[in-house]
């Protein structure tokens, strides 16, 4: 598996807070089904390093896993050892950033404001997640873009989706993270697999 080569086709994440072990691989098998090719498990979910262990073992030489809102390095070692390759965190706390990046993992840390999109780059980030973005907006995206490298992909997460991704993808986000536009624990894996599809559908036409 090559995870760059995952996003690449598709640089979606799936973001999947509240998830419990017992849902983990249905869920994951729906997105997957619908061509959701990354998948995190946020450490606020219930048991989320056992969710993380069942989708390493189910999806992890196809499909790019493993955690989100981590915020501590020994959560980055926990991440490793329940098999997960993907560390998504809400802030740039560059310890975390460093251990990640040392274990061997994809990287998404989030940042707000060039100083720590450049903190989060300098700590061996490759890819930036814009978080949150809907209250700093396109015109937020776009001021930081002109400054940031260009090979630094940002991912926009919170408050995007399917209805405004083409906007988006216009400004420059190079990808997605969605979260209850995609799963929220009431909803069934058929409802999962059938937003995800729109989500993906989305994707491909914003172009």
């Amino acid at each position: 598996m090559n995870p760059d080569l995952l996003l690449a086709e598709l640089p979606l994440v799936a973001i999947l807070r509240g998830v419990t072990p017992a849902r983990i691989e249905g869920v994951a098998g729906a997105l997957f089904a619908a061509g959701i090719r990354a998948i995190e498990v946020p450490l606020n979910s219930p048991d989320p390093f056992k969710s993380i262990e069942i989708l390493a073992r189910a999806f992890g030489d196809r499909c790019l896993t493993g955690a989100g809102t981590v915020l501590t390095v020994g959560d980055v070692d926990r991440v490793v050892d329940a098999g997960g390759k993907l560390l998504v965190t809400p802030n740039t706390h560059v310890g975390v950033i460093a251990r990640g990046v040392e274990k061997g993992l994809t990287v998404m840390p989030g940042f707000c404001t060039p100083s720590e999109g450049f903190a989060a780059i300098a700590a061996g980030a490759k890819i930036l997640k814009l978080f949150p973005a809907s209250t700093g907006g396109i015109g937020h995206l776009q001021a930081m873009l002109a400054v940031l490298p260009k090979a630094v992909p940002v991912y926009a997460v919170g408050g995007v989706g399917a209805g405004n991704m083409s906007e988006w993808r216009k400004a420059g986000a190079a990808g997605f993270g969605l979260g209850s536009e995609l799963f929220k624990p009431d909803f069934s894996d058929a409802d999962i697999a059938a937003r995800a599809q729109k989500a993906v559908a989305a994707f491909k036409a914003a172009g």
